[in-house]
């Protein structure tokens, strides 16, 4: 839910009355725990979290900005009917004759470019340069680097970028990593202190607890610890959602998810593109009955075979039901198939895909999204819900409300933290944590099991594990350094001075 530390008034949050205390039930031991960790977790991960934040939410309206930036190249004014697809990928081949045509995404609706997608050696990974064609005369509008399965252009690539790894490529994912890892905990952290500050309130009979909704009476620090709480508590679980589906695409927790979904059968299916029985598949020694080998065919020879074929191969998938917006492969090898697979598009709940031979037109393989295993399944629509595509604008309008809320939490959980600060005969310049001495207040019993669990859960996310060694070791350097003996050393030697 927050960030720093669900504040309240100091003597609320460091003394309960022995009634309460006596009535209260086991779990509310763990409280000084959890806000001891919400706030030391708050503190040093926020900034991490601020920028993931706000770099999500622009990433998130990235896709109907792109429309509007690159709008030269996604739309044309020309109407009439579309030119052979065949024949559009040769004009954008004019255009690139140095480069290898990968595939295409025909266009689909009036007004709207097709997009021919070559290899290019000097971009980086994922990225192709897409040559946009006008459909309905077949001349080339431009070119970009698209990024990507979602053909993410250029601002949102560079936005995407920021928000995955800082510009810093594979080391600054540890960023992103560490930010995902922390946020289901600090979220549902924050859901508990807040809804063991209401019971508490309530049992107290105060009147003004909130627990929903924001307390509109109270004024300065108690009106920001209502906002931090009542606006935490509102968008937990958009932040348990955006942690779990962040980290799948982490380096070191993703790479546990994949193994867990391998061993349970959870995996993604692919479609199958390689063709038996072709002449450059044929076993060693075996010349189909002639005395002498097959000579290779040249690349560019069977890629523009393959160009050649895209239309029938197009309206075959289309027969066989997969239809829509589609990106089809052309392959440059007579033992590959020209796949057809449906692209990821608002509203669009299947993804299918199918794989012809082009030189037959023979259906080699079909895969149904229907088929998928279910947590296939959910793992593609949690990505795609994700990154803001599910549904559209309706899932980006969502995501940048829910980083603006989280962005005022975090703001918010600075400022209480600020004005807990002491103001009177202190060199605190800021507010101190909250008390020491949790583990006390536990049962041994509870405290196996704690330290179990986040030892289970350190290991499945590895820098969560990590980072929380790293606080208990400054938490405990910090401790000794407050003991009687420490201070008294420290005061003896400023004597000795």
């Amino acid at each position: 839910m927050s960030i720093p530390e669900l504040e309240r008034d100091t003597a609320f949050a460091e003394t309960v009355s022995s009634a309460a205390a006596k009535d209260s039930p086991p779990p509310r031991a763990f409280r000084p725990l959890i806000m001891r960790l919400h706030f030391y977790a708050g503190i040093l991960v926020a900034p991490f979290l601020l920028i993931a934040t706000i770099s999500g939410g622009l990433y998130a309206i990235a896709p109907t900005i792109e429309q509007f930036v690159y709008s030269d190249y996604l739309h044309v004014d020309s109407t009439g009917p579309a030119v052979p697809v065949a024949e559009q990928i040769r004009a954008a081949q004019q255009e690139r004759p140095d480069l290898i045509v990968a595939a295409v995404r025909p266009a689909t609706d009036p007004g709207e470019t097709s997009r021919v997608l070559f290899t290019d050696p000097s971009l980086g990974e994922s990225e192709r340069l897409a040559v946009f064609v006008d459909p309905a005369t077949a001349h080339s509008v431009g070119e970009l680097v698209v990024y990507g399965s979602s053909g993410a252009l250029p601002m949102r690539t560079w936005i995407d970028q920021l928000h995955r790894n800082l510009h810093l490529g594979e080391p600054g994912r540890v960023y992103s990593e560490l930010t995902a890892s922390w946020l289901w905990v600090i979220a549902l952290g924050g859901v508990y202190l807040w809804a063991a500050r209401y019971r508490t309130m309530r049992a107290r009979g105060t009147t003004t607890a909130r627990l929903w909704t924001l307390d509109r009476v109270s004024r300065g620090r108690n009106r920001t610890l209502s906002w931090h709480g009542v606006a935490g508590i509102w968008i937990a679980a958009g932040l348990v959602f955006l942690s779990a589906t962040g980290l799948t695409w982490s380096t070191y927790a993703g790479q546990h998810v994949s193994d867990l979904r391998s061993s349970l059968s959870w995996t993604t299916p692919t479609i199958t593109k390689a063709l038996g029985n072709t002449p450059d598949s044929a076993p060693a020694g075996d010349h189909g009955g002639h005395g002498m080998t097959h000579a290779a065919e040249p690349a560019a020879n069977i890629t523009a075979a393959n160009v050649g074929r895209i239309d029938s191969v197009l309206a075959l998938a289309r027969e066989n039901g997969v239809t829509g917006k589609v990106e089809a492969s052309i392959p440059s090898t007579t033992d590959t198939a020209l796949t057809v697979a449906q692209t990821r598009q608002p509203w669009v709940m299947a993804n299918n895909s199918i794989a012809i031979d082009g030189a037959t037109g023979t259906v080699t393989d079909i895969l149904w999204f229907a088929d998928w295993p279910l947590a296939a399944k959910l793992s593609a629509w949690g990505i795609q819900a994700h990154m803001g595509i599910l549904f559209g604008l309706a899932n980006q309008l969502a995501l940048v409300a829910l980083a603006c809320a989280l962005v005022s939490v975090i703001v918010r959980g600075y400022i209480l933290w600020w004005r807990r600060r002491p103001t009177r005969n202190t060199m605190r310049p800021v507010g101190r944590p909250p008390m020491r001495g949790a583990w006390r207040r536990v049962h041994p019993a509870a405290i196996v099991a704690v330290v179990a669990g986040a030892v289970v859960v350190g290991w499945f996310v590895p820098l969560l594990g990590l980072s929380l060694l790293a606080f208990l070791l400054v938490d405990g350097v910090l401790g000794t350094l407050q003991t009687p003996i420490f201070s008294s050393a420290v005061s003896s030697l400023r004597r000795l001075k």
